[in-house]
């Protein structure tokens, strides 16, 4: 069953792991997808293997932080399609995790709540905005829901995820006389996204590129952490996504997501 067919989505963060493997979903359910970000080579290595595969992908390069260039591309794409009836971002945030809230820099800790927060509500008011107008549309947002509670040794995380998924309800509340709906979608620790440089980039305590079987370890450990005892894979958390923008996700906004496998309870 194809949920997205002749819908229109563009992608925030489209040609990193999490955005194009969700763009990869979504083409293969029918959807049209808009891949933006700021590298022109991995935007189009994600399209090049969406219309390999028969699918429908077009590149804008553009920095998600820069409000001119968001919603001049996104009428360009209304204006070309005919509608925006989908708008994810999953553009990093720059999070840093591993060291105390004592011992961290003050501009380690609020990067990804501004970033976060900046670029969800330049992206989402501005697919809202096309939104109200054609009377229907989904907006999501992907966090590692940290507000759920309380964590050590992850920074800025906790307040980002908690002030985004705020926001989106707060949206939510005044879009949905207008036929739109708003929600955030909670995936931590996705197995594919959790290469070893990636890690360190984060965690400047865990390198464990020299490592494999340290590596590996660490990530079957984090699958034992979950309620279902295993970590979703990609293409699940990226399926989930396809069938909350579907029409058969109709009566759900203005909530998160849990598609962590049970990382936590909520």
């Amino acid at each position: 069953m194809r949920l997205l067919e002749s819908k229109n989505a563009v992608i925030y963060g489209g040609g990193g792991t999490v955005g194009g493997g969700t763009a990869r979903v979504f083409a293969g359910h029918g959807a049209r997808v808009f891949l933006c970000g700021r590298t022109r080579d991995t935007l189009e290595k994600v399209a090049e293997d969406i219309t390999g595969a028969g699918g429908r992908a077009d590149v804008c390069v553009l920095d998600v932080l820069d409000e001119a260039a968001v919603e001049a591309q996104v009428s360009a794409m209304a204006e070309a399609a005919g509608s925006i009836d989908i708008s994810l971002n999953v553009v990093p945030r720059g999070d840093t995790h591993g060291v105390t809230l004592t011992e961290l820099a003050r501009e380690d800790f609020l990067r990804p709540i501004v970033t976060g927060i900046t670029s969800t509500f330049t992206t989402a008011r501005t697919a809202a905005r096309h939104m109200v107008k054609q009377g229907s549309g989904v907006i999501l947002t992907m966090n590692s829901g940290s507000a759920r509670g309380g964590g050590k040794l992850v920074g800025g995380s906790g307040p980002a995820d908690a002030v985004i998924d705020l926001f989106i309800k707060n949206l939510a509340v005044e879009v949905g006389q207008f036929g739109v709906r708003a929600m955030s979608l909670w995936a931590a620790g996705i197995p594919e996204t959790l290469a070893p440089e990636k890690l360190a980039a984060v965690n400047k305590k865990i390198d464990l590129s020299a490592d494999p079987a340290a590596f590996e370890d660490l990530i079957a450990r984090m699958g034992r952490m979950r309620f279902l005892g295993r970590s979703p894979r990609l293409d699940q958390i990226a399926e989930v996504a396809a069938f909350f923008a579907s029409d058969l996700g109709a009566p759900v906004t203005a909530t998160g997501i849990n598609a962590t496998g049970g990382m936590f309870a909520g």
